[in-house]
């Protein structure tokens, strides 16, 4: 009986003993910093083209390493291809209509200008002949009213002269008015060939867009990278369809990895923006990482009845971004790691 005793007591001594280490590890852990586990992950881009087509070539595999600009994957570029061609040669074509459209219009110009000279210069001369006209109808009047005074040859000839500068008086304003008609014309020709001319070059500006269209998408047919990092995935093998803004790649920055965790509503005034951090990964026991607070949830992920006790709210998590520093590139994407959040 007494043994039995001795287990008894012995056994209620280790509880008490277990119990006392558990609240004593649980209030040390309370009053220990903030934190919190995750999993690695690394800002990634997927890289998709903005044309469909047929993979020609995968030039870098997957967990390869890229420079800015290296290519990654190309598409076979045939069609793409032929209407730059058929773009450039319809943009050429424009040009020469429009340079024809120009020299015309340049024509025109100058066939109005001569039409409006000519028109001044028959103004002129009908000016000079009606001038001419007044003084030998003023001589015939006078002549004619010395009567005898005056030899019959002398008044034959001037009314001869004052009837021949009429007729040629009358002609050239016939002619002025035909000059005036010639010039309006030539002046709305001038005017078509200018309008002509605008819309040729508009047409050049337009086959200028398309051209520039059609270059951009044979650009679209090589994939490169945009920055240097990791391909973590290449999504196609050569010979296969890839469909119009579909990602073909995805790309990380190895050296900006994160780390997301959850902090309960009592610990989440500790975790501010620019916070320094460390991080323990468990696959390198031994090694702190540095990091700092990028962002802290402004809503939280559990959000309980409206109504609730102390606990309930305590339950309440913010998800907190950290960005550590690993410039070896030793965290990889899915790693378990222990966040803690440094007052």
């Amino acid at each position: 009986m007494k043994r039995v005793m001795t287990i008894v007591v012995v056994m209620a001594a280790a509880l008490v003993v277990l119990i006392a280490w558990r609240i004593r590890a649980q209030s040390q852990a309370a009053r220990g910093p903030a934190g919190g586990s995750g999993v690695i992950e690394a800002d990634g881009i997927e890289l998709a083209p903005r044309i469909a087509g047929r993979v020609l070539r995968v030039a870098h595999g997957e967990g390869q390493a890229v420079n800015a600009g290296d290519v990654v994957l190309e598409l076979d570029c045939e069609e793409p291809n032929a209407r730059l061609l058929e773009a450039q040669a319809r943009l050429e074509a424009a040009r020469a209509t429009a340079g024809q459209a120009a020299a015309n219009a340049r024509a025109a110009l100058g066939q109005r200008a001569a039409a409006q000279a000519s028109v001044g210069v028959q103004g002129a001369s009908t000016a000079a002949l009606l001038a001419q006209q007044e003084l030998a109808s003023r001589d015939a009047e006078r002549y004619e009213q010395m009567g005898e005074h005056a030899a019959l040859s002398v008044r034959d000839r001037t009314r001869s002269q004052a009837s021949e500068l009429a007729d040629k008086m009358r002609a050239s304003r016939a002619s002025e008015l035909v000059s005036r008609q010639q010039a309006g014309a030539a002046g709305a020709q001038a005017d078509a060939a200018a309008a002509a001319a605008e819309a040729a070059l508009r047409n050049v500006a337009a086959f200028e867009a398309t051209v520039t269209t059609a270059r951009i998408a044979v650009d679209e047919c090589t994939v490169r990278a945009p920055h240097a990092g990791v391909l973590e995935r290449v999504y196609y093998d050569p010979g296969e369809l890839v469909g119009l803004g579909m990602p073909v790649a995805r790309l990380i920055d190895p050296s900006a990895v994160e780390l997301t965790f959850y902090l309960a509503n009592v610990d989440v005034a500790a975790a501010r923006v620019g916070t320094h951090a460390e991080v323990r990964a468990d696959a390198y026991p031994e090694r702190v990482f540095q990091a700092q607070v990028k962002r802290v949830a402004r809503e939280a992920e559990f959000t309980p009845r409206n109504v609730q006790t102390r606990s309930d709210r305590d339950r309440l998590v913010y998800p907190v971004e950290l960005r550590i520093e690993d410039p070896e590139h030793a965290l990889r994407t899915g790693m378990q790691a222990v966040a803690t959040v440094q007052p």
